[in-house]
């Protein structure tokens, strides 16, 4: 049984159709890679596989551990142990970022393993802090990775934590990436259109998302081995020849 499988995906958002025909498999406790250039519908899927309500499923179905929630809200899917990070994360004013941590934990105070989570993260200064108010670009990716990883999703959706981001923020939230779905077995597809967190985490399989539909299904240092050399459009002409692993995975 596949943990997440998207099957013919065509998703719109108000009167334009972002995706045509989006499918793929992953496996539990693996990573994915996602890549794409701009506006090629990234973001889309992510916010389509986490239910936001603006963007529409108009085909195809989505299957998390068995259970069809192609029409499941986002609390829903929340409940079932899926998390999605964002691109930008914005500011909160007015709430105190030990306030978010700790209902994200399910806790009125952290114990232990929370604090050490936090130290890891190098947030411990920031806890008194309204969220992300004057965080620089790090902190805020770093800021929100601590907080999906205190929810203990089973499937993260992460997009594009490597962009606006610093060598060592990187390799620290890659780092804690790593370790949590090697000892929780949980999954992430990571969205990325730079490849630059391939270098501080350990990936399985990716895709190429252009024109509304996925292509080259490879491993994910060769593909943008071929995007750093061919560019998008002469790396899926060439990797169609070649596609395997997640279709059929």
């Amino acid at each position: 049984m596949s943990f997440l499988k998207v099957e013919g995906l065509m998703v719109k958002v108000g009167e334009k159709t972002i995706l045509e025909d989006v499918s793929f498999n992953l496996k539990r406790g693996e990573n994915y890679v996602l890549f794409g250039p701009n506006g090629s519908g990234k973001t889309t899927l992510l916010n389509a596989l986490m239910g936001v309500p603006s963007y529409e499923v108009a085909r195809g179905k989505i299957t998390f551990m068995g259970v069809d929630i192609t029409g499941f809200p986002v609390d829903e899917r929340a409940k079932l142990g899926i998390s999605m990070g964002f691109q930008n994360p914005p500011e909160i004013r007015g709430l105190k970022f030990s306030s978010l941590l700790k209902l994200c934990a399910g806790k009125s105070e952290f114990d232990e393993e929370d604090q050490k989570l936090i130290e890891a993260f190098r947030l411990t200064e920031m806890l008194d802090r309204d969220v992300n108010v004057g965080f620089s670009g790090g902190e805020r990716k770093r800021a929100e990775i601590l907080q999906m990883l205190l929810l203990k999703p089973k499937l993260l959706l992460l997009d594009e934590p490597d962009s606006g981001v610093d060598v060592e923020s990187l390799k620290l939230i890659a780092s804690e990436l790593q370790r949590y779905t090697e000892s929780t077995g949980s999954s992430a597809l990571i969205v990325t259109h730079k490849g630059d967190i391939l270098e501080y985490v350990e990936a399985e399989h990716a895709c190429v998302l252009l024109d509304g539909r996925t292509h080259c299904f490879s491993n994910p240092k060769r593909i943008f081995e071929q995007i750093k050399s061919l560019g998008y459009e002469e790396c899926v002409t060439c990797q169609k020849r070649k596609a395997v692993g997640w279709r059929n995975g």
